[in-house]
């Protein structure tokens, strides 16, 4: 967990790669509830028999899962001390570059990429990408963009 004291300090990282989570194991579970919870019940993510014999062998999380999984990522990667609030600004861009089997180890490296100070706060800009152990391609890669109010 890399720690910065407040927008000033964490301003100087731009450019730099900010650390890694811990892995954590994808679940059926999430993937049913988040099935559940957006309504996406297709048979790749919710259907471990008829996944068997599909194109990837099991089932695997949605990519929309391993997007909603940052936050909590993140937190284990870096924090700014002495904020009012961090807000979820949005994405400039997000791909799912290769499938998250549900079993798998997925952790999330961060890089900040840009800090704009703005007269609500400050506009942090973090490419995150999500890794599956022992997989060869990214599984994730975002721009993910946070308001941090001092």
């Amino acid at each position: 967990m890399r720690t910065f004291s407040g927008i000033d300090e964490y301003e100087k990282a731009v450019g730099t790669h900010l650390g890694h989570s811990e892995w954590h194991t994808v679940t059926q579970e999430q993937v049913n509830g988040f099935a559940d919870a957006t309504g996406d019940h297709q048979w790749i993510h919710v259907d471990p028999e008829r996944a068997k014999d599909g194109p990837f062998g099991g089932t695997i999380a949605h990519g929309y899962l391993t997007l909603s999984l940052l936050p909590m990522l993140m937190s284990e990667i870096s924090r700014v001390e002495g904020l009012a609030m961090g807000v979820n600004y949005g994405s400039d861009k997000v791909r799912f570059p290769a499938p998250v089997p549900v079993g798998s180890r997925v952790r999330a490296g961060a890089e900040l990429v840009s800090l704009e100070r703005t007269p609500q706060g400050a506009r942090a800009k973090v490419r995150v990408t999500v890794e599956r152990e022992g997989g060869g391609k990214p599984v994730c890669v975002a721009e993910v963009l946070s308001l941090l109010v001092g």
